[in-house]
C-alpha cells in the first residue's frame, strides 16, 4: 500500500478526514433536554479527561444544526452504544429531535437516558473550549452505568463491533 504524505490545509480536508478515519472509535449518542423537548446527537469524539474529578469530553461541530441546543445545555448524558444499536445511532445522526424509535426516560435532572447502551455518563458542564470549527465540551460525571456486551465501533466510514473478553 502506498503511503500518503501531505500538509493538512483546507484544500486537503478530504485527505485529512480519511487519515483521521484510520482511528477506530466507539460510537456515542449524547442527549440533553431543551424547552422544545429532548435532543440527541451521534458523535465519536468522546474521551476521558480526568479521574479526580471525573471528567470526560466530546466535541460539537459549530455548523451542526444542534449546536445551539447542546451549547446552551448544562446537563447531558453520553451513551456508549452497543453493536445492536447501530440503527438507533444512525437515526439520531440524521434527526436529533425524533425519539420515537428509542426506549428512553428522563432522569431527575431532566436528561434523556437511552436504554440498552453499554455505558452511560450523566454529566453537568464543567467547561467549554473553543477549538477551530468545533466546541470542546468537558463534563463532570455525576453518575455512571455500564454493562458487558459488544460495542459499536466506527472506522473508515464503516460500523463494526468488538466483543468483551469477560
Amino acid at each position: 500500500m502506498t503511503e500518503k504524505h501531505f500538509t493538512p490545509t483546507p484544500d486537503q480536508s478530504i485527505a485529512f478526514r480519511e487519515a483521521l478515519g484510520c482511528f477506530g472509535t466507539g460510537v456515542t449518542v449524547i442527549t440533553t433536554n431543551t424547552a422544545q423537548g429532548p435532543r440527541a446527537i451521534t458523535v465519536n469524539s468522546f474521551a476521558s479527561v480526568s479521574l479526580d474529578p471525573p471528567l470526560v469530553l466530546w466535541c460539537l461541530a459549530k455548523e451542526s444544526n444542534r449546536f445551539d441546543d447542546f451549547n446552551a445545555s448544562q446537563h447531558y448524558s453520553i451513551h456508549v452504544m452497543a453493536q445492536d444499536q447501530q440503527e438507533q445511532a444512525l437515526k439520531f445522526a440524521r434527526d436529533g429531535k425524533d425519539f420515537s424509535h428509542a426506549d428512553w426516560a428522563h432522569d431527575s435532572a431532566g436528561r434523556p437516558r437511552l436504554s440498552g447502551c453499554l455505558a452511560r455518563f450523566d454529566c453537568q458542564v464543567h467547561a467549554r473550549h473553543d477549538a477551530g470549527d468545533h466546541l470542546i465540551l468537558v463534563g463532570e460525571v455525576q453518575e455512571v452505568m455500564y454493562r458487558t456486551g459488544k460495542g459499536l465501533i466506527f472506522k473508515r466510514g464503516q460500523f463494526g463491533g468488538f466483543a468483551d473478553l469477560i
